[in-house]
C-alpha cells in the first residue's frame, strides 16, 4: 500500500462532530460527503480505507479524496468541510462608492435650465455627460438613490 502523504487523524471531538453532520443530514450534500470522506480516511477508524477505495465507495474522483485530506491536514476541519470563500467577486462592481457619491451630488445640485427638478433619466444623462461613468441606466440611478434613502421630490 502506498504511503499516504496527508494523514487524517481525527480527535474524538472532531469525529463526533462529523458523525452528527452525517447522521442528521441537515447539512449540504457536499459537506456531508466531505464528512464521510474524512471519517473513512481517519487512521483511528477500524474500517479505514485507501483513497481509491474511498473514492469508489462515495462515487467521487481520487483527487477529491486527496484534496479533502490535504485541506484537513494543512488547514482545518472547517476548511475541509466547506467551500473556499472567494476573496473577490468575479466581476468588479461598476458602481463604486465614489460613483454613488457623485450621482447623489448631482441630485443635490440645481436641475438643468427648463426643468423644475431632477428626474432619474436626467441624472443618468448628466452622469454620462460629466464622464462619471461611461453608461448608466435610469434604473441604476434609482437603485442608488433608494439604497441611500434619497428622495428626488
Amino acid at each position: 500500500m502506498p504511503k499516504v502523504s496527508y494523514v487524517v487523524d481525527l480527535s474524538d471531538k472532531e469525529r463526533v462532530k462529523l458523525l452528527n453532520i452525517v447522521n442528521k443530514g441537515k447539512a449540504t450534500a457536499k459537506r456531508i460527503l466531505h464528512a464521510n470522506i474524512l471519517l473513512a480516511a481517519d487512521i483511528n477508524n477500524p474500517n479505514k480505507a485507501s483513497s481509491p477505495v474511498i473514492a469508489e465507495r462515495f462515487h467521487v474522483h481520487r483527487q477529491t479524496v486527496q484534496t479533502v485530506r490535504k485541506t484537513y491536514a494543512t488547514q482545518s476541519l472547517e476548511a475541509a468541510l466547506d467551500r473556499k470563500k472567494r476573496t473577490k467577486p468575479p466581476i468588479d462592481p461598476k458602481l463604486t462608492g465614489d460613483v454613488e457619491a457623485r450621482i447623489i451630488a448631482i441630485c443635490c445640485s440645481n436641475p438643468p435650465p427648463g426643468f423644475e427638478r431632477w428626474t432619474l433619466r436626467l441624472v443618468a444623462e448628466e452622469a454620462v455627460k460629466l464622464e462619471i461613468v461611461p453608461t448608466i441606466s435610469h434604473t441604476s440611478v434609482g437603485r442608488i438613490l433608494k439604497k441611500t434613502n434619497f428622495n428626488l421630490i
